[in-house]
């Protein structure tokens, strides 16, 4: 079963989640009212997920999130927010989050994903990471891709730029002409260069560092 942390200040929001959850069969193994809270119980409690809120007292969901993903407890973060596109939220997905939900989200979207989250993968559709990226990101220099990638080789660069324009595992081996295992292995070693923890933060950095080009058709 899907372990969930759920983090929000407000206790009416947490019970409406809690019942949502719990009745697509997720089991909410602790709340949070605050950032903090949210990091020691996802110590103590290893969820496969947290649904995290933003804007929380003590410590807010941004930096909470960062020390979640640096404590590398294995434990996914879905970021609830207000707004669909949001510095805020941006910024969330800098720090290491996998995704994110809007509070009205319905029900059965919201279980689902949790488990999509829980499963790996990165809620965040590629269009919308370039509305984002297009309204928060910094215009790189000319030469930012090359200093930021430099430990790259030419085959991680373009699984990178891959990336970068939405394309699955499966996507990409088609492209390269290679397997899905091969990819796996590309991503994983560019991950660690980067040190990056997921493929939303790839995308952000392929934007940021100028590797793909905001309003740029490409290739």
């Amino acid at each position: 079963m899907t372990t969930v942390v759920l983090a929000d200040d407000q206790e009416l929001i947490r019970v409406g989640l809690r019942v949502m959850l719990e009745a697509g069969g997720i089991d909410v193994v602790a709340e949070a009212e605050d950032g903090r809270a949210a990091v020691r119980a996802c110590h103590k409690h290893r969820p496969d997920v947290v649904l995290m809120d933003i804007r929380m007292p003590v410590l807010d969901g941004i930096a909470a999130t960062a020390e979640i993903a640096e404590a590398e407890l294995l434990t996914r973060v879905l970021v609830l927010t207000t707004y669909d596109v949001d510095d805020l939220v941006y910024r969330a997905l800098r720090a290491g989050a996998d995704g994110f939900l809007l509070k009205s989200t319905p029900a059965d979207r919201l279980v689902d994903g949790v488990r999509l989250v829980a499963a790996g993968e990165a809620l965040l559709s590629p269009s919308l990471t370039r509305r984002l990226i297009e309204q928060h990101v910094d215009r790189p220099a000319p030469d930012g891709a090359d200093r930021a990638l430099a430990g790259l080789t030419a085959r991680e660069r373009h699984v990178l730029h891959l990336i970068a324009r939405g394309h699955s595992n499966a996507e990409i081996a088609d492209e390269l002409y290679v397997s899905e295992t091969t990819v796996k292995t590309h991503i994983n070693r560019l991950f660690a260069k980067l040190r990056l923890q997921n493929r939303v933060q790839a995308v952000v950095l392929a934007y940021e560092s100028g590797l793909v080009v905001p309003g740029r058709s490409q290739r």
